[in-house]
């Protein structure tokens, strides 16, 4: 078994008396595809937010590429790259200036810099577009070019939250297609939220299921399909977390049915 690039003991975080993460513990291999999933709510931007430096955890203990990011904050920022549910990119300018701006910020020197844009730039499929103005790109597009700007330091972890939120289908497979590659061709992995739960089963090698802050199964699609008797991982998700809309996470339309539900009854 690939020793852990990412390891999570007894974890918690508190914000004023409420336990958003709840002494919740899980390994990821290096080189694999992971899922982290759950409803709105559950603990999962809290834990994601925690292992990406942002937050500092109340208790427990996190190695990120073999990194505390308490205590060595920076040196665990250099071992990832990051892309966002929101669009990032400055969309005034050009694809290859978005790359250099980030290799410049990242201290990635020149020479070689110019060489992983051009080499990402062509992995993504945007080398003929590189001059185009990214607000002329399309939203798959811009989402290629965001993974190929996470990549540019050459980091060990990606971290992707939602990553192809909004994007159709087609779209979609191609975004996939281009991260399974990328962990087979420099052993990247990947940590990824979504609530797409078919494509969870397709892609992740390994799946956690976090709600109200604890982690209530971890295993392979199959393995919770097995556990919980059901058909999809969409099946095995609904069984592990309950079949009821959260009301405080719920969207705008979501809401409105509950008070029209309430409102009948």
């Amino acid at each position: 078994m690939t020793a852990p690039i990412i390891e999570v003991c007894d974890l918690v975080k508190r914000f004023d008396g409420f336990t958003a993460v709840d002494h919740i513990s899980f390994a990821v291999p290096e080189g694999v595809v992971f899922a982290f999933l759950g409803p709105n709510g559950a603990g999962k931007t809290t834990t994601i937010k925690m292992l990406t430096t942002v937050l500092a955890p109340s208790e427990g203990r996190l190695m990120i590429a073999g990194h505390d990011p308490v205590a060595a904050p920076l040196l665990v920022r250099r071992a990832f790259g990051i892309v966002f549910q929101d669009p990032s990119l400055d969309d005034e300018l050009t694809a290859a200036e978005n790359m250099e701006l980030h290799g410049v910020l990242y201290r990635v020197p020149r020479v070689d810099r110019r060489r992983r844009i051009d080499a990402l730039l062509h992995f993504v499929g945007l080398w003929e577009r590189r001059h185009d103005y990214v607000k002329r790109f399309s939203g798959g597009m811009k989402r290629r070019l965001e993974i190929a700007r996470a990549l540019l330091h050459r980091p060990r972890i990606l971290f992707l939250d939602e990553p192809t939120s909004g994007l159709d289908p087609q779209t979609r497979n191609q975004i996939w297609e281009f991260i399974r590659n990328l962990c087979r061709d420099e052993r990247v992995t990947v940590f990824f939220t979504t609530h797409y739960m078919e494509e969870a089963e397709r892609v992740a090698d390994q799946i956690a299921i976090i709600d109200h802050g604890r982690i209530v199964a971890e295993g392979t699609a199959a393995t919770l399909r097995q556990r919980t008797h059901g058909r999809t991982l969409e099946d095995a998700f609904i069984a592990l977390t309950g079949h009821g809309i959260r009301e405080a996470d719920a969207a705008p339309l979501d809401r409105m049915r509950m008070m029209r539900r309430a409102w009948r009854r």
